[in-house]
Formats: structure tokens, C-alpha cells, sequence
């Protein structure tokens, strides 16, 4: 429990839990990212607010540290990586936050890195039709992914193989599917479907109506913040490098996630269907690896995570926007 560890990207959703965890367990744990967490403080014995791009902030906060978790990323929901509008910022604000970490990471002596890669590494060919996606981690090639999220995360995945096959540090990179829970974007533009459509349904009234990307038919698994860390960390304390998804295997389509969401508020609403980006028509975690190599996979049912979610962002719409709240009560 001496160790050392580095978190970044700890100011976002993913991260600020994990620096939750690792204090609850004991570690010390710096946190660095280009702002603090929004929703709660930060436990962190040390949190940083810089920006990873700029190679002396990475060397500053690497300063003695054992382990390095790396979730810092430019990212969002559809609405912010589909549009094709971000897509330079998000390549290369990424890719320069990696090429950092791992290049002055090696220069300081760390010797152990996690990082979160994502399904959107996964081809769109194989997920076209949205009961039967193929998400397997062997089907990565050939590679086709469906935005260039996915490409730089394709990228930096051989980054990390590569700096662990010359220069012998050890990594584990992990695959994350949906991860979604309390304290995460929700209406700034980068929130994920959950989040999305809790916040929707909080806001209509009883007998309203809703708002949908598509059809409301393609598919999603969603797997809830805290048996994300349990995976990350069962993950980090195994021999097993991955990649490996981290992800629920219990898909729905975004309509029935919707109809989730409105019977934990106890609402009946229309939904109603717009044009929006969309990304692949199905997708789902495939957990046989990690099955086979930690002996673990999540199991609770997303139902579980998604009331705790609706709650706290009901809570969030009836403190930031009160005649909102309010009206959708009438």
C-alpha cells in the first residue's frame, strides 16, 4: 500500500471514481487533469490542474511516482465524436496526452501503466446488425473503426504494446463499453446515452414526450461505474496485459434503455424520433476473455445502475434548472 499512483483524466467521471477507489484502498494517489471533478472533491492526496499536452506538466506530476492509470482523453457521446465536427482535437489531443505520458513515463522509471482504450476500436463491418454484433478482442482486424475516436485509440493501444515490447514496462489495456453511473457529463453536450436519456425523461412531464436519435433500434450494452473499477482493478493485480473488453453483456436497444429510464421515474412518455448521429447499429461486450483470464466478469443488471443514475441526475435537473424540474412534475 506504499505505492504511488498517478491517475489522469481524474476530473472526469471514470477517473474521479477511480481516485475514490484507490484512497479507499489505501494507495497514495495523485490526480492530474485539466480541471477538478465538478460534482464532488476529489480525495486525491494530490491533485494537479494541468494540461497533459504540455510535456512539462507530465514530467512534473510523473515525479516519483510507481503506477500510472490513463483515462485522460478528448471525448464525448455521439453527439460530440459522430459529427465529425471534433475530430482533429480529438486525435491529436489524445494521441499527444499518450505519446507524452508513455515517452517521459519511461524517462522517469515508471514501470506499470493502465490504459483505457474503448470498443469504438472494434470495425463497423462487424457491427451492422444489431442483434449480432461481433465485438471479440480477436476481430479488431482488419481494422475499420467507425470514427476517429476509435482509430486513435487503435493507435495508441500499439503505442503501449510497443513501449512494453522495447523498453519492458508492464501495461494493461483495457477495452471499456459504455461505462455510464452518477457524477458523469449530462448535459454539457459530451453526456453518453444513459446519461442523455435520464436527464430527458427527468425533464418531460408525466404523458410527455422524448426526444430519440435513429430508430431507437440499435443496440448498447452499458456497464455501470462500479464494476468497471472491480474489472480495472482485478485487471491491474493479474499477469494478463489485453487487451480485454471491460463491458456488460447485456444489450438492449436505446428505445428500451428509454422505457428503463421512464418506469424507474414512474413516467409514461412518447418518444418521438429524430435524425442525429448514431454511430454502429449494434454493439456488445464479448466477455469470454475476461472470463477466461480473471475469472470475473460484471453481473448486475443494468437496471440496478440506471436507477441509481436517474436519481442523481433528477437531483442535478431539479438544482440547476428548478422550473424545469418543477414543470415536468405538472
Amino acid at each position: 500500500m506504499n505505492k504511488r499512483i498517478l491517475v489522469c483524466g481524474a476530473g472526469g467521471f471514470i477517473g474521479g471514481h477511480l481516485v475514490k477507489r484507490l484512497n479507499h484502498e489505501g494507495y497514495w494517489v495523485r490526480g492530474v487533469d485539466l480541471k477538478r471533478n465538478e460534482f464532488s472533491a476529489s480525495p486525491a492526496d494530490e491533485f494537479v490542474v494541468g494540461d497533459l499536452r504540455e510535456p512539462d506538466v507530465v514530467r512534473d506530476v510523473l515525479d516519483d511516482i510507481d503506477e500510472v492509470y490513463q483515462l485522460a482523453a478528448d471525448m464525448g457521446g455521439a453527439g460530440y465524436i459522430f459529427t465529425g465536427e471534433h475530430d482533429a482535437c480529438v486525435m491529436h489531443n489524445s494521441a499527444t496526452i499518450n505519446l507524452n505520458v508513455l515517452e517521459l513515463g519511461r524517462e522517469a522509471g515508471v514501470r506499470k501503466y493502465f490504459y483505457s482504450s474503448s470498443a469504438c476500436i472494434y470495425p463497423a463491418y462487424n457491427q451492422t446488425d444489431p442483434d449480432n454484433p461481433k465485438c471479440s478482442e480477436d476481430s479488431v482486424y482488419p481494422a475499420e473503426p467507425d470514427s476517429e475516436y476509435g482509430w486513435e485509440k487503435l493507435f495508441s493501444e500499439r503505442l503501449y504494446a510497443a513501449y512494453s515490447r522495447n523498453y519492458g514496462v508492464e501495461v494493461h489495456v483495457a477495452r471499456f463499453h459504455n461505462i455510464f453511473g452518477p457524477e458523469g457529463a449530462w448535459c454539457d453536450g459530451r453526456e453518453k446515452a444513459p446519461a442523455a436519456i435520464c436527464r430527458k425523461v427527468a425533464q418531460a412531464y408525466d404523458g410527455g414526450e422524448i426526444e430519440i436519435w435513429g430508430d431507437g433500434k440499435q443496440t448498447r450494452s452499458f456497464l455501470y461505474i462500479d464494476e468497471c473499477l472491480e474489472g480495472v482493478r482485478r485487471f491491474m493485480d493479474s499477469d494478463f496485459a489485453g487487451p480485454v473488453n471491460i463491458g456488460s453483456e447485456e444489450m438492449v436497444t436505446i428505445n428500451q434503455l428509454a422505457e428503463m429510464a421512464m418506469e424507474i421515474a414512474g413516467k409514461r412518455q412518447r418518444i418521438r424520433h429524430i435524425d442525429g448521429p448514431l454511430g454502429v447499429r449494434g454493439r456488445n461486450s464479448d466477455n469470454n476473455l475476461l472470463r477466461q483470464k480473471l475469472g470475473w466478469a460484471p453481473s448486475a443488471p443494468l437496471r440496478d445502475g440506471l436507477e441509481k443514475t436517474y436519481r442523481w441526475i433528477e437531483e442535478q435537473v431539479a438544482t440547476s434548472q428548478p422550473e424545469i424540474a418543477l414543470s415536468a412534475k405538472a
